[in-house]
């Protein structure tokens, strides 16, 4: 997609954002996230201290395509790779073994949930970063998840490092997405549909 050049300003800015370990809110193709650098240890933790969330929860990591997905798993089983080819809206898949990744955004068993977003402001950061996203919704945890940028709470816009603008939030579904869990015996099973 052919960005105005004030959006490869936003890209860059994020961008260096995450770089130096920073937090910002962003539009995914569900609904907004809120995120860092997923192989940031200290930004981890910084979102995890802006969500008020459970230290053993885990989060979703946003990746660029299959190749940066290979760079963070174990093992991409063939199953995974099916279901990504005829997914037709956003699909979580959560992997036996994830790896590279900060701690604290796999779960306890080693397994973590990754999405390739199909959003095109997204996307471009994902590339630019050169490394994957952490995404969570953006909201403190037990709190509505905003669906468009409007519903966000005013206290966590002001506590971030980094804010999209609303207007880049067009394409993304203001929905959850589906999740799946894979197994390197190509097992499914349908977290949430």
């Amino acid at each position: 997609m052919k960005y105005s050049p004030d959006i490869y300003q936003h890209l860059d800015t994020a961008a260096d954002v995450l770089r130096n370990g920073g937090t910002i809110l962003y539009p995914t193709d569900t609904v907004w996230g809120l995120g860092c650098d997923a192989c940031n240890a200290k930004a981890v933790e910084k979102i995890s201290a802006l969500k008020n969330r459970n230290s053993l929860k885990h989060y979703i990591v946003l990746a660029a395509d299959l190749n940066m997905l290979g760079r963070y798993v174990e093992q991409i089983p063939q199953v995974a790779e099916d279901l990504l080819e005829v997914a037709d809206s956003p699909l979580t898949l959560i992997y036996p073994k994830g790896i590279n990744l900060a701690p604290g955004v796999a779960a306890e068993d080693g397994s973590v949930a990754i999405r390739i977003p199909g959003h095109d402001f997204c996307q471009s950061l994902i590339r630019r970063l050169k490394r994957p996203l952490l995404s969570t919704s953006a909201n403190t945890s037990g709190t509505h998840t905003p669906a468009v940028f409007a519903d966000i709470e005013p206290e966590l816009l002001r506590q971030v490092d980094w804010v999209a603008p609303s207007f880049l939030e067009a394409g993304a579904t203001g929905r959850p997405s589906s999740i799946i869990r894979v197994g390197l015996q190509n097992q499914v099973e349908i977290i949430r549909p």
